[in-house]
């Protein structure tokens, strides 16, 4: 069978129609039904979800674009029932546009609106080495993603799920930018690593200082931290946890292939275990989150680490309604008098 060639005039109307899906599922008052409608348009032809997965990184750079305090609120414009060019009167078409557009793009450069250089990284089943176009080298662990934007002022780099580490090369008047959940790294050049998993961040320098901040949005450019230091955050953190690491510290032990535990918590264990499987391992109570659990394990093997916790641990495996492996202490029995 013949695959079907697309026009210019078509595949201007998948992009179109992209736009318009990106618009309305970040819209409070998308419906039920046109989520359906979406998942029906996604799914009959790979070019559709190869350009709405373009479509959402447009997104999420202009997600980034300053907002003028003296700018009016936007006009209600009615959103067509079906997708058709009328997306470009949304505020995302300046994005799109200055994107495609040289000279539009070069003015929102030099006001440093938008990034000159947009990168995109995955990695799946390995650990990846990447270079990003400043020249900064990345090590992304198992199952992590982030995104890399140059802009005139600063460089910005989005962890959006995982772990990397980071040798940043030098520019003092051009800061590179890490943002993990609702914190912010800030550094000039230097050796670092980034640990999220849901709502937890941990940083671990190694060489050279950065400035660490919980939340973003707080005046002021955070804590410092020194080589063999950690700062540790969660939502809702008004400021990260600092401490000193110890000669041993096994956190980088991800970049040879191994995850250590020493002798932790599985309130603190499992979120290092859980950021590699696909089902989350969960806990039945306080009691089995005391239990510690230690070892050194391979991080492509940790889903045969989970099957075996019973042996090792007084615990015992049961599923909740989500099909969720959830650890049990066993019940310790009292002494008969």
């Amino acid at each position: 069978m013949t695959e079907h060639t697309f026009s210019e005039a078509e595949y201007d109307a998948v992009t179109d129609a992209a736009a318009h899906w990106c618009m309305r599922l970040h819209a409070i008052d998308c419906t039920a039904e046109e989520r359906q409608a979406f998942e029906q348009w996604h799914d009959a032809h790979p070019l559709h979800a190869f350009e709405y997965e373009a479509m959402l990184e447009i997104w999420d750079v202009a997600g980034d674009l300053p907002r003028p305090e003296s700018a009016a609120p936007p006009l209600h414009v009615p959103l067509p029932s079906k997708p058709s060019t009328s997306w470009r009167t949304f505020g995302l078409s300046a994005a799109v546009c200055a994107l495609a557009l040289p000279l539009a793009a070069y003015a929102g450069w030099n006001l440093g609106w938008l990034p000159n250089s947009y990168q995109h990284f995955e990695s799946t089943d390995n650990v990846r080495q990447i270079t990003l176009s400043d020249g900064s080298q990345v090590e992304l662990n198992l199952s992590s993603e982030l995104t890399f934007s140059n802009y005139k002022d600063e460089r910005r780099v989005t962890l959006k799920k995982g772990e990397a580490f980071f040798s940043v090369s030098h520019d003092m008047k051009h800061p590179f930018i890490v943002k993990a959940a609702e914190g912010r790294i800030r550094v000039t050049g230097t050796k670092f690593n980034v640990w999220l998993y849901e709502d937890q961040v941990r940083v671990n320098l190694i060489e050279g200082s950065v400035l660490v901040t919980s939340n973003d949005t707080l005046n002021g450019d955070g804590l410092r931290l020194g080589p063999s230091m950690q700062a540790r955050f969660r939502h809702g953190d008004f400021m990260p946890q600092i401490s000193e690491t110890y000669a041993n510290d096994s956190s980088l032990a991800w970049r040879s292939g191994k995850l250590v535990l020493d002798d932790l918590p599985l309130s603190e264990a499992l979120p290092l275990i859980n950021r590699y499987l696909t089902k989350p391992v969960m806990i039945a109570d306080k009691s089995t989150a005391s239990i510690r659990l230690g070892g050194i394990y391979n991080i492509k093997e940790i889903n045969n680490l989970v099957a075996t916790l019973p042996r090792v641990l007084p615990v015992y495996l049961t599923r909740n309604e989500n099909g969720n492996p959830v650890l049990n202490a066993i019940p310790r029995q009292t002494p008969k008098s």
